[in-house]
């Protein structure tokens, strides 16, 4: 369980990971020592998976994002899901079994990348909806 301590160091984490201890003391009053051994315990435990980038689409060239509500008869190989364009999936309740964000370079990536999803025997029907403004995207 977290504590308040826990979250306001993630929550600094969060608007930057590679704020230094030194930062996230001055925006917490949490004494850096604590704050070091607190990151390492929410390493050890999964609570912070991993410290990634967010990157600019338009600069990586994968302005083009569109999600993508899929209805299967069976469970689909996860190697499809390794594919670059699929950022993320998620089961889901209701009508359709998933739902992808994808991201592509533009339009005939896009069709492309539809065509083979369609062809998989496990995929009965799909669903597209592209986005036309990014409103906000993280948290």
């Amino acid at each position: 369980m977290l504590d308040k301590t826990d979250k306001k160091i993630i929550k600094q984490l969060k608007k930057d990971s590679r704020q230094s201890l030194k930062d996230i003391f001055e925006k917490t009053k949490i004494r850096p020592s604590t704050i070091h051994s607190r990151i390492q315990k929410l390493l050890e435990d999964n609570t912070i998976e991993k410290f990634s980038i967010v990157t600019n689409d338009k600069t990586m060239n994968e302005d083009f994002i569109v999600f993508i509500l899929v209805n299967s008869n069976k469970e689909i190989p996860n190697l499809f899901f390794k594919k670059s364009c699929i950022k993320d999936v998620f089961g889901i309740t209701g009508s359709y079994d998933l739902v992808m964000k994808c991201k592509f370079q533009n339009i005939g990536k896009f069709n492309d990348f539809i065509l083979e999803l369609r062809k998989l025997p496990e995929v009965k029907d799909t669903l597209t909806m592209v986005s036309t403004i990014k409103i906000k995207e993280r948290l």
